[in-house]
């Protein structure tokens, strides 16, 4: 991918609108440019135990609260003028961030754009005319600095959210069923609007997509799906390579089922709860209409996932509960090595958790969650191991939902999204160091014996040093990456 992205040349924004906002341990603002005084907190904690950075400190510009010792800084603003004299779309949501050339991030981002909106996705090779949907991709530098920005795929209805592939591109989800619309694109953003880009890949279903992720050990992709009710599926390529092209080769698409229970409602679920679970095959035309006729768990309306260490996590935003029917939300984490769906964490109370939406794991391992309809205000809430929750920020700006966090490939910056009016934010600061042990904890599942590939000691060793798993290591080197 660096290869191709240093082909083209590199342009700098000059009119872009930025402020970065420097919280010191005295409590005194300063803009962007001058000296920040040092965190209260240092870098490199949490460790075990680790219960947040603090309280948000007022941001006097009244866009978003953050703990001591954070700064952020607006990269992208809807409407204003790219590179090649287009203008940023409208409604960011779900991103991946991949590594680029000269330690850049090349971020991807979702437009969730049906057919009309202001502010389009104005690509030059669409699938479908008249969709405003698509996604873009921000080449960001070290110094969080935007140099090229463009569209890397057009003609879609509502792209949510979606899922990075171990290879480096970005498979983007249509959350809808109307106009022949509803598929899952592969976008290459070193390669931006080619025929595969504008291919669906119809194996993987005609429904409601939300997010996906891949297991890095089997090859093997979870669904969600956001409508209600919800489907929880998964999806195995006929060519398991992990190479670009492979999933446009078809697979087998399937529904998860409770194995042991009478019952098919999650809403039945306690927290702790472990249940087995079976897939049953479904077709890919239909397969809401076949998961319901097959019995196929039914959840409430299902919205992020994120695949790690082992266990995949997703997130039902309103999910309608026996213990908590106020409707505050749920963490899910399913383990492929044993079949097993645990309800990890349920909310009782806004103030803990209140409509999950995106979520990702952070370097040091905790589960990061961007909720979508907090009454007192949509925040980014981290989730430890031990199934503890913390604020890191809060939207002071509008009641607008967070959409897409990810953390650069360094794990120094989070990247952001405010859906409306269309910001993307980079968020930087005391962040933990990376912590390949607690990432473990979080999940502690190892693949079925069949799959799991053999890890030698010079892999692990890799793997503690660069903060991954040695599963994710193993990927990494099976795709030519030297380790």
């Amino acid at each position: 991918m660096s290869k191709n992205l240093n082909r083209r040349e590199f342009l700098k924004v000059g009119s872009m609108s930025t402020l970065a906002l420097t919280l010191g341990a005295t409590g005194v603002f300063s803009l962007a440019g001058q000296t920040g005084i040092a965190a209260a907190r240092p870098a490199g904690n949490p460790v075990s135990g680790f219960g947040g950075y603090g309280s948000l400190v007022k941001d006097p510009n009244g866009i978003l609260d953050l703990p001591r010792g954070f700064q952020y800084k607006i990269i992208s603003k809807t409407g204003e003028i790219m590179p090649n004299g287009d203008l940023v779309p409208g409604l960011p949501d779900g991103m991946a961030a991949f590594q680029g050339p000269k330690n850049s991030t090349v971020l991807v981002r979702n437009h969730e754009l049906r057919t009309n909106h202001d502010f389009p996705v104005n690509g030059k090779n669409p699938w479908s005319k008249g969709a405003a949907g698509g996604t873009t991709a921000l080449v960001v530098t070290p110094d969080r600095k935007v140099v090229e920005e463009y569209v890397t795929n057009s003609g879609n209805i509502r792209n949510c959210a979606g899922g990075p592939t171990t290879w480096g591109t970005w498979l983007t989800c249509e959350e809808t069923r109307e106009m022949g619309h509803g598929f899952v694109f592969e976008v290459d953003p070193s390669d931006p609007e080619n025929e595969m880009s504008k291919t669906p890949i119809r194996d993987m279903g005609y429904f409601s997509h939300e997010a996906c992720s891949v297991d890095p050990s089997t090859g093997i992709w979870y669904l969600t799906e956001d409508n209600s009710p919800s489907f929880l599926y998964r999806f195995t390529p006929h060519d398991r390579s992990q190479k670009l092209g492979s999933l446009h080769k078809g697979g087998v698409l399937e529904a998860a089922a409770i194995d042991e229970l009478t019952h098919n409602s999650a809403s039945h679920f306690t927290p702790g709860q472990k249940i087995g679970i079976v897939w049953k095959e479904v077709k890919p035309e239909r397969a809401k209409e076949d998961a319901r006729d097959l019995g196929c768990i039914q959840f409430t309306r299902l919205e992020g996932s994120w695949f790690g260490g082992g266990a995949f996590w997703f997130d039902d935003t309103n999910a309608q509960t026996v213990s908590a029917p106020g409707r505050y939300g749920r963490i899910y984490r399913y383990f492929p090595s044993t079949n097993t769906l645990e309800l990890f964490y349920e909310s009782s109370s806004s103030n803990d958790l209140h409509a999950p939406d995106n979520i990702t794991i952070t370097p040091w391992g905790d589960l990061w969650i961007a909720e979508d309809g907090n009454p007192n205000g949509d925040r980014i809430i981290g989730l430890t191991p031990e199934g503890n929750v913390y604020p890191f920020g809060q939207n002071v700006f509008n009641d607008s939902e967070f959409a897409g966090p990810v953390f650069a490939p360094d794990g120094k910056t989070l990247f952001i999204n405010i859906q409306s009016p269309g910001i993307t934010f980079a968020i930087w600061g005391p962040f933990a160091r990376r912590n390949s042990a607690r990432q473990t904890a979080m999940s502690h599942a190892a693949p079925p014996p069949g799959f799991a590939p053999h890890i030698s000691d010079k892999l692990i060793g890799y793997a503690e040093e660069h903060g991954m798993s040695p599963l994710a290591a193993a990927a990494l080197e099976r795709h030519g990456v030297t380790i």
